[in-house]
């Protein structure tokens, strides 16, 4: 009465159910398809938005929680090291990273230049000399703005809002090769969470 099981010779790890007598069958567990589909409409809309291609795709729990994590650790990058974390000119290593949380990143690195940068916000003052005087031929050093971010807390930001890209990084590659939700799954997935939020309650 038990369902026959059998390795399949052509593709290594997937299974092939027999029908019995009655009719009964187990699911095959395959591996994952040759046409998988590249989405690069919600890589893109993920980029633009954390979070918004797994929602685009019908996976919204997924994405708003993707979202609640990229955004937490920007913003709060930049409330401990100020705009001026995010800097494409001295820091472009970090600002490749960065850079992947979004345009939200990209905006704030303007606006560090257009702001602190520029002294239309702060003083701009001239960095002290160590020997007093600058050597022939050496260029003086750019003026820092009394609004620039220092040691440890500037640091701190910087790594949050680089840590902030991975993380969407991450998100983005998995908004490609993930399969959207057709709507009769999307519609279970909800009565699921909404059951399961009526017995918690």
């Amino acid at each position: 009465g038990w369902p026959v099981l059998r390795l399949c010779s052509g593709h290594a790890g997937s299974i092939e159910t027999q029908r019995n007598r009655v009719g009964y069958s187990v699911p095959m567990a395959s591996g994952p398809s040759d046409d998988q589909r590249i989405n690069l409409g919600a890589a893109l809309a993920g980029w633009v938005l954390p979070g918004l291609g797994h929602i685009m795709l019908g996976e919204r729990r997924r994405g708003f929680f993707a979202m609640a994590g990229v955004m937490i650790l920007l913003l709060t990058g930049l409330l401990v090291g100020g705009l001026d974390c995010v800097d494409r000119d001295e820091d472009r290593l970090w600002f490749v990273g960065q850079a992947c949380a979004g345009p939200l990143v990209i905006g704030a690195s303007f606006a560090n230049d257009a702001l602190i940068k520029s002294g239309r916000v702060g003083k701009l003052l001239d960095p002290p000399i160590q020997s007093g005087r600058l050597p022939p031929g050496t260029p003086p050093p750019p003026r820092v703005s009394t609004f620039k971010g220092l040691a440890h807390p500037n640091e701190f930001g910087t790594l949050l809002v680089f840590l902030a890209g991975l993380m969407n990084l991450v998100v983005i590659l998995d908004a490609i090769v993930r399969e959207p939700l057709s709507p009769a799954m999307n519609s279970l997935s909800g009565r699921r969470s909404s059951d399961g939020g009526g017995r918690t309650a």
